[in-house]
């Protein structure tokens, strides 16, 4: 069962680029922009790449088990309304012939979608998964 509201969704479904953003070793932010799906149930987002085991966010996600992603846009430049959705969560580096980040929403943060100056944000209740996988 999905965690968004539908507003999110439509939002969501429409986009396919974001910005994931992680942790180093050293607490040093790693920002990348990254190609992403939601799962089949709409409840958390997968973020693939090219060689994505090798890849820093991946090594990042493997040791912290944190991430967040933004997926944004702008809806118009005159007047200026940007619009968009921040996820931040508990996140899986999957290993195998189809790795993937998988971040499992924990706080979820949009502005700009419907009423362009409305801005939300919420914490989701769920289990969260008890281990990484790689």
């Amino acid at each position: 069962m999905t965690i968004f509201t539908g507003e999110e969704l439509a939002y969501l479904r429409e986009r396919r680029l974001g910005r994931i953003a992680t942790v180093g070793g050293d607490g040093t932010p790693h920002v990348a922009p990254v190609g992403w799906s939601l799962d089949a149930t709409e409840s958390f987002i997968e973020v693939g790449g090219h060689d994505l085991p090798a890849t820093k966010k991946f090594r990042d996600v493997t040791r912290v088990g944190r991430a967040a992603i933004v997926v944004d846009d702008l809806q118009s430049v005159d007047p200026w309304r940007p619009r968009g959705i921040e996820i931040r969560g508990h996140a899986e580096a999957v290993g195998g012939p189809r790795a993937v980040i998988r971040i499992h929403p924990e706080r979820i943060i949009t502005w700009g979608l419907g009423d362009a100056r409305a801005r939300s944000a919420r914490s989701v209740v769920r289990d969260r998964p008890t281990s990484r996988v790689t």
